[in-house]
């Protein structure tokens, strides 16, 4: 396992689509390893797989509310999404630089895991805004397209103080 660059805006990368994922193999569990690693490194709640370089369809997000547990999701798609919520997002790709983001409160997604198999999992506030912020990513689109107002690192800091 290693920690990698993140790769930071504006490179082209962060704008391009992701490929799905057709090999399950030993790199894919390699690759999902470091991403974890890197995550965790940077002090994030997600990875997508554009942000090291791997344009593929795969990302790793923190589950706040399951102990912290790692969910990996290799070729994700969401399949519902229920009522609304507005707070404060930043990105690993964009250092200190954070904006105020509407997104679905709950969300249910369809994904692979390292091996393969086809899992769905829900999750709502942090962990559903951390999912679709990084399925975002494989999509080429990134959280400063959807920011209605931008804040300063002190009042993200106030943010995630009213969250926890």
């Amino acid at each position: 396992m290693a920690v990698r660059e993140i790769i930071k805006d504006p490179d082209p990368i962060l704008y391009k689509k992701c490929h799905a994922v057709t090999k399950f193999d030993r790199k894919l569990a390699s690759i999902l390893e470091d991403m974890a690693q890197t995550m965790l490194a940077a002090n994030g709640v997600g990875l997508a797989g554009p942000q090291i370089g791997f344009m593929r369809r795969v990302c790793v997000v923190l589950d706040t509310l399951d102990n912290d547990k790692i969910i990996e999701m290799v070729n994700p798609e969401v399949v519902e999404t229920e009522g609304e919520q507005t707070g404060s997002e930043g990105c690993l790709s964009f250092p200190d630089k954070f904006g105020m983001v509407t997104r679905p409160r709950i969300v249910t997604v369809r994904a692979q895991d390292r091996n393969g198999e086809w899992f769905t999992v829900k999750s709502h506030d942090l962990t559903a805004r951390a999912f679709l912020h990084e399925i975002d990513h494989l999509d080429g689109h990134v959280f400063t397209e959807k920011v209605t107002e931008y804040i300063t690192f002190d009042e993200e800091d106030e943010e995630e103080g009213e969250d926890a």
